[in-house]
């Protein structure tokens, strides 16, 4: 039986996606050239656009010979979906978990404590 297709990007796909995003729009070959290093090869870029997609991520237009590709997701709708296949996951569906892991795994800086401090406020003063 063959393996299901996640719905969620590979490391491959989000670096084509990170092209799209930040170009709007691009052929194969203007993303294959936009790539930071390693290089990847043209074909392998054409299978992956083929990939992203039949996942939903982008679609294409004819322009002459060429396809030329733009992203139908939203980089924070990407970010939004990754997190919650995480959460789902390896967390039932509990973001305070994934929180708690994140903190205890590295001290937050100064600046995200200040912005985590207000935001447990925030939800103490709702909570009254």
């Amino acid at each position: 039986m063959a393996r299901q297709r996640s719905k969620t990007l590979t490391e491959a796909e989000l670096r084509l996606m990170d092209v799209l995003w930040d170009k709007g729009r691009a052929t194969v070959a203007e993303v294959t050239a936009a790539l930071p290093p390693p290089p990847i090869a043209y074909n392998s870029v054409l299978t992956t656009m083929r990939i992203l997609e039949q996942k939903g991520y982008v679609a294409h237009e004819e322009a002459g010979r060429a396809f030329v590709y733009r992203p139908l997701v939203a980089h924070d709708a990407a970010a939004q979906n990754a997190v919650g296949h995480l959460l789902s996951r390896f967390f039932e569906n509990s973001s305070s978990s994934l929180a708690l892991r994140l903190i205890e795994n590295e001290r937050p800086s100064d600046e995200e404590l200040l912005r985590l401090k207000a935001l447990i406020e925030q939800y103490e003063e709702g909570a009254s």
